[in-house]
């Protein structure tokens, strides 16, 4: 279903010329959104600020290609919100270029999710840094956060697999049409719209990706969360415009900070001499935004219930920190060969996670 005044205002966005501000002025011109396609020559000339080109376009505008892109939705499975339906994202509406509809695969009421929380960051992150955006994506949903990103390669995907690991849904914004997407992805648009959530795009179903739509999409991903958390970034990352438009949007930046021998975290460091917040556990998320903590972390209790001797020796060692393998051998006073099988044995049950540099960690 499309209620009248999306299918209005996807009339609006089909017209050749017309963007989210030209199209929110001509509207507020007309006084209503369905007004405006009563509206005859004459008086389309009589609003102010309209160019004679603007309105032949509108005069122009196709009812037929708005019809087929209903029925090519309604075949697809995907909803159509407009800018005035009750299922919008309210952080958006104030938002000058905010899009006029969206399209729309899984539960459309997740866009309404009243805690919002951008995770973005670098497409060729570490393994480490990865593990981090997944387990604190983890901890964040299982504390009634949406995790929301842009189902990219590194930072993004892990943050929507540890979305998926908890509770609470996983929201993901595409800068291509939601039915231009490769078999992998849509694997991860199932997963994502089966535990759900949501994935959200402004582009015509069918439009295939291009560099331009990027920056657009992450106004997006700003624009609907109530902040951005960047766990690694350059300076060149797109993770940063991301950052930029949040803190131009009034919302809270957040950053992990990362090594300064590692160029990945660069763009980390410099939203944090401009003033972004540095965080270093998601208890510091979840205190900055004033949201409710919930136990989400296995304890070692629990860990240490399943396991034999020689692994409860190491889990308690690794219940300090990180540790790299010569010191857990120091620490448990095993050699690297009979540590070899217990640490494989503890990383296939998930009770421990592999960094790299031969460095291990709960994974609690």
């Amino acid at each position: 279903m499309i209620s009248p005044s999306a299918e209005a205002y996807l009339r609006l966005s089909l017209v050749r010329g017309i963007g989210p501000r030209t199209g929110r002025k001509i509207v507020q011109r007309c006084g209503d959104i369905r007004a405006l396609w009563q509206q005859s020559r004459i008086q389309l000339q009589s609003l102010e600020d309209i160019s004679l080109k603007l309105i032949e376009a509108l005069l122009g505008s196709d009812v037929q290609l708005t019809q087929s892109v209903i029925e090519f939705c309604q075949h697809a499975g995907i909803s159509v919100v407009g800018i005035e339906d009750d299922a919008y994202p309210e952080l958006l509406l104030p938002l000058e270029d905010a899009p006029l509809v969206l399209f729309v695969r899984g539960h459309v009421e997740a866009l309404l999710h009243h805690h919002m929380l951008a995770v973005v960051g670098s497409r060729k992150a570490s393994a480490e840094d990865k593990w981090i955006a997944r387990k604190w994506s983890r901890e964040l949903s299982a504390n009634d956060v949406c995790v929301v990103s842009g189902m990219a390669y590194g930072i993004d995907s892990a943050a929507h697999r540890g979305a998926l690991d908890a509770s609470s849904p996983t929201m993901a914004v595409l800068g291509c049409g939601l039915s231009t997407i490769n078999t992998l992805q849509d694997r991860q648009v199932r997963a994502i719209c089966d535990a759900g959530g949501v994935v959200v795009s402004e582009f015509l179903p069918q439009q295939e990706a291009r560099a331009e739509f990027f920056p657009r999409r992450n106004r997006v991903i700003a624009g609907l969360s109530h902040a951005t958390l960047v766990v690694a970034a350059e300076i060149r990352s797109g993770s940063l415009i991301t950052a930029n438009l949040a803190a131009g949007y009034g919302r809270e930046v957040m950053v992990v900070p990362g090594s300064v021998l590692n160029s990945g975290h660069s763009g980390c460091h410099q939203l944090i001499r401009d003033g972004a917040l540095l965080v270093d556990s998601t208890d510091a998320v979840l205190q900055a935004m004033q949201w409710r903590t919930a136990e989400c972390n296995r304890s070692v209790s629990e860990i240490l219930s399943s396991c034999t001797d020689d692994e409860r020796r190491l889990v308690m060692a690794l219940d300090s920190g990180v540790l790299h393998l010569d010191a857990i051998s120091d620490v448990c006073g095993l050699t690297i060969t009979e540590l070899s099988p217990i640490l494989l044995a503890l990383e296939l049950r998930e009770a421990i996670v592999r960094l790299p540099g031969s460095r291990y960690a709960l994974a609690k």
